[in-house]
């Protein structure tokens, strides 16, 4: 009991002390009278404090990070989910660029056809109803397609409707091997047969075996009766390569198409067909031929020195003296005639 009486009043005393040195320390400022003793005390106990500070402050340091690793894991999922969206922003604005510029080329090609069409997206490709290179597009009977209409993109022939639901459609591809299109050259009567062959280029089957066909002639679609299932004027293609086929009357030949069928999306289905054949009027311009550049001219060779000497069998003249003038000189005026000497 008289320990902690004791304790208690040192404890008090001491606090006491501190006070009154702390009260006369800041009133003096500058002068002081315990100055010199605090510049003392930091002197002896100012590298022990930094030492111990040196020591405690990684552990400090380590004992925040471990507090602050939850918040900064938080901070760092919140920034992932941010740049994540922003990315897919990006791929949105990118994707419906090229959506609009499909979509652009699809109504440019149908007001150049005069074909009335509904416009619609692929929603799915593969196997349907049997058929094995088709697409579905969401479009249907509510939207008035029908079976048996041509089907296109802002290239050029897509396919043809062959199954109607009430609010989807499935596309019969050009590429199919059961799918064929009557088509006519440009800028000619010649006509033909196009048949789809899978992953390989389209085939042309011309109804005159004799008909002239080169690399780089392009077909357009000839037409159905009614417009059923194909309408005129539709690029197909442009010829690729034409082989002479032994044992067969007719040459084989490839067809590059202008439609990419691996990148489909905006399609237009033709709902009404033109009232006049549009012709060759929607085929992209012809590329045109390159002409080989002319061979450098030639410099023709530097021309001989002129010569003085005179040429062969030729006299040269004698220069007039005074005793060889001519006897034929005229006489002078007055009409005198210059003596002779004979006189």
């Amino acid at each position: 009991m008289r320990d902690s009486r004791h304790g208690r009043l040192v404890l008090v005393l001491l606090l006491a002390i501190s006070f009154a040195l702390i009260t006369v320390d800041i009133r003096g400022g500058r002068n002081s009278p315990i100055a010199n003793v605090r510049d003392w005390a930091s002197a002896v106990f100012g590298p022990a404090e930094r030492g111990v500070s040196a020591a405690v402050d990684p552990v400090g340091r380590a004992v925040n990070a471990v507090k602050d690793a939850g918040s900064h894991e938080g901070e760092k999922k919140r920034l992932q989910d941010e740049n994540a969206k922003l990315r897919q922003q990006v791929d949105n604005i990118q994707f419906d660029r090229n959506r609009a510029a499909e979509l652009d080329k699809l109504l440019k090609v149908s007001a150049a056809g005069q074909y009335r069409i509904k416009p619609a997206r692929v929603v799915a490709i593969g196997p349907a109803q049997g058929f094995s290179w088709t697409v579905t597009i969401d479009a249907g009977a509510g939207d008035g397609i029908k079976p048996d209409m041509t089907v296109i993109n802002g290239d050029g022939l897509v396919g043809r409707v062959t199954q109607v639901g009430p609010m989807t459609s499935t596309v019969l591809l050009a590429t199919d091997p059961g799918f064929s299109v009557g088509s006519r050259l440009a800028g000619s009567m010649e006509i033909g047969i196009t048949s789809g062959r899978g992953s390989k280029p389209l085939n042309l089957k011309l109804l005159n075996g004799q008909a002239q066909v080169k690399k780089g002639d392009r077909l357009v679609t000839f037409g159905s009766q009614g417009g059923k299932p194909f309408v005129p004027g539709v690029p197909v293609g442009e010829v690729a390569e034409v082989r002479n086929t032994p044992g067969e009357l007719t040459r084989s030949v490839e067809v590059k198409s202008y439609v990419h069928f691996s990148s489909l999306d905006t399609v237009g289905v033709v709902i009404e067909p033109p009232r006049t054949d549009p012709r060759d009027s929607i085929l992209p311009p012809a590329p045109t031929p390159e002409t080989p550049a002319p061979p450098p001219a030639q410099q023709a060779p530097p021309a001989p020195p002129a010569s003085t000497e005179p040429p062969r069998g030729a006299t040269a003249a004698k220069p007039a003296t005074a005793g060889n003038r001519s006897t034929n000189a005229k006489p002078p005026a007055g009409g005198t005639t210059p003596p002779t000497g004979r006189d």
